[in-house]
């Protein structure tokens, strides 16, 4: 017998206990998201020329390395909520739940470190765009 109330083990948050967390932090990701996703598309489409030189100028910037690299790692981890709500949902079996998951979280946490340090990469070894040349006055 407990002397709980049916209202104080609703408020529990279930048998995880941490399910207004993970409702949290997907709304979170999502609202990163909602400001992320139209600044690089509309950065796309001004950018014009979308050519190797200009991209890796226009990733250059350091705000734009900085926001790509939010994005990247904004939509990886909104993906791997979203994933782990599907994979509990659709999948009884324990062991490939769990090994889906591992699979599923492994990948999207490979490409978000190989994305940001691409990003960081061309970043920090393109030249900036004004060189000054020492030497004479000419």
């Amino acid at each position: 017998m407990s002397l709980r109330s049916p209202l104080s083990k609703v408020l529990g948050l279930g048998a995880a206990k941490q399910g207004s967390h993970h409702w949290w932090s997907q709304r979170i990701s999502s609202v990163a998201l909602t400001f992320l996703a139209p600044w690089f598309l509309l950065s796309l489409i001004n950018l014009g020329d979308v050519g190797y030189a200009s991209f890796t100028s226009w990733i250059a910037s350091p705000i734009n390395s900085v926001l790509l690299s939010l994005l990247i790692v904004a939509l990886s981890y909104h993906a791997q909520l979203g994933m782990q709500v599907v994979v509990e949902d659709y999948i009884a079996n324990k062991v490939v739940r769990m090994i889906t998951s591992l699979i599923i979280n492994s990948a999207l946490l490979l490409l978000a470190v190989i994305g940001v340090l691409a990003i960081l990469r061309i970043a920090l070894s393109v030249a900036p765009a004004i060189q000054f040349q020492m030497g004479t006055g000419s």
